[in-house]
């Protein structure tokens, strides 16, 4: 059964909130517990100097025999700088413990009994006593008593509405916190996660805000950005390959199924009908060799092909593959030139594929000559420093056009110039380069204007130390 999803937002808000509100009530019992203590531990001190200072008055009143001024103004004075003055009770008595003096006024029995703290908590909440006595020449002539009720030894309800408002305070500013930054994090990610489902759909056309400052999350959304567009771009190859493949295999199976149709219905005759067969074999022969062509590649790129690590010679071998090629050219056609180095140029590689990368290089070659020049092909062969060994096939035909330099070598593409006027596949570059790479080398444009074009095959030396000193 599946369960219900939540948004990032909401599952990192409530959980935050939850944890936050944990910890505010957790430091608010333990504050309040703190504070309660020090207050009363702070009031009952101030009460305790209230006391003797009304202790003091009285002995400086025995020393000095003038009376005490009134003794209730000092009081209700000093209740001013107390919290919680009206709960205070002040109750002197002499030696016997006689009360003689009180404030608020209370008969001799009331003081008593606020005296006896069995009594006072039977009459009213529990008192808090703090005494100081009066001490002259030695002698204890009584005692100030200052009661408090124990209730009023805490904070007040401002305190209370202070602290309640605080803590309330602090977690919806926590709250909005995580809110906002939980937001900012999601927003991003599900934009992704709608591009996602749009691309699904099979929508590529997808904008995603640049820009986010957080550095994993801009990194996520250009890669993203990227991996659309790569998508976007193999859908079209995609798309072009099938038009490509279907419109370049249609093509020679029509004019095939034409040619043998005129001959088998006496159209053409004798001499005509055999030059009709001839094209027709000849179709089917290109047509054969497009389906090689498309089976080699999807092998290749699958991994299938199995291709060797010998040690070669490449001298001699460019020498044959050269001479193979020129066999299959037509009388007039240019041979290649060759430049290879009087020493042995031991590469490592498959000699099948290499021969097949130079046959596709010199092709293309042959076919790219130049209308009011004749075509030259030069195959050269010289040693890195690298420790790789390079073989370059340089024509003096048409060029590759700049536009098109940078797509020569993904498949399926075909310049401008071979669309109309040569059929195929447009797979041999793309070819010749995974053979190239799979021998543990490199195949690329070196260069191309209107002069011509150069391209080079890199292998990798046999032995790079005695190579790069030949004798």
């Amino acid at each position: 059964m599946d369960r219900k999803r939540t948004s990032i937002l909401t599952y990192w808000t409530i959980r935050y909130f939850i944890v936050l509100l944990i910890g505010l009530l957790l430091i608010a019992v333990i504050s309040i517990f703190s504070l309660r203590e020090e207050t009363i531990s702070n009031q009952l001190q101030t009460a305790r100097l209230f006391a003797e200072e009304i202790a003091d008055r009285l002995a400086s009143k025995e020393r000095t025999g003038e009376p005490v001024d009134n003794l209730d103004s000092l009081i209700e004075d000093r209740k001013q700088f107390i919290k919680y003055g009206a709960d205070i009770c002040v109750i002197v008595t002499d030696q016997e413990g006689k009360p003689v003096f009180s404030n608020p006024k209370l008969s001799e029995k009331q003081a008593r009994e606020r005296l006896n703290p069995e009594k006072g908590r039977q009459n009213g909440p529990a008192l808090k006593p703090v005494t100081a006595p009066i001490v002259y020449n030695g002698s204890t002539l009584g005692q100030v008593t200052l009661l408090q009720r124990d209730n009023s030894l805490s904070f007040s309800s401002n305190e209370i509405s202070l602290l309640a408002a605080a803590l309330v305070s602090f977690a919806l500013l926590g709250w909005l916190t995580i809110y906002l930054l939980s937001r900012k994090l999601s927003m991003p990610i599900r934009n992704v996660a709608q591009a996602a489902e749009r691309i699904s759909h099979g929508d590529y056309d997808v904008q995603l805000a640049a820009g986010v400052k957080e550095r994993e999350l801009n990194e996520l959304i250009a890669s993203f950005g990227d991996m659309a567009k790569r998508l976007k771009q193999l859908e079209h190859s995609r798309e072009f390959m099938l038009a490509g493949l279907t419109h370049e295999l249609k093509t020679p199976v029509t004019s095939v199924k034409g040619l043998v149709y005129a001959v088998r219905e006496g159209v053409v005759t004798e001499r005509e009908a055999e030059e009709f067969l001839d094209i027709a074999l000849q179709e089917t022969d290109r047509l054969q060799r497009m389906i090689a062509d498309l089976l080699d590649y999807n092998a290749l790129a699958a991994g299938v092909i199995h291709i060797k690590r010998e040690v070669l010679d490449a001298g001699p071998l460019l020498g044959e593959i050269a001479h193979q090629w020129s066999l299959f050219q037509p009388e007039d056609a240019a041979r290649p030139e060759l430049a290879v180095p009087d020493h042995p140029v031991r590469v490592t590689g498959d000699a099948l594929r290499i021969q097949q990368i130079i046959t596709n290089l010199l092709n293309n070659s042959a076919q790219a000559g130049h209308e009011r020049r004749s075509i030259r092909i030069r195959a050269s062969l010289q040693i890195r420093k690298d420790g790789f060994a390079e073989i370059t096939v340089t024509d003096n035909g048409i060029g590759i056009p700049p536009e098109e330099r940078e797509l020569v070598f993904q498949r399926f593409y075909r310049g401008e110039d071979k669309k109309q006027s040569i059929r195929g596949l447009g797979l041999g570059l793309t070819f010749s380069k995974l053979l190239a790479a799979g021998m543990g080398g490199n195949l690329e444009l070196l260069t191309s204007s209107n002069e011509g074009s150069t391209f080079m095959l890199r292998l990798p030396l046999a032995d790079y130390s005695s190579a790069a000193t030949p004798k």
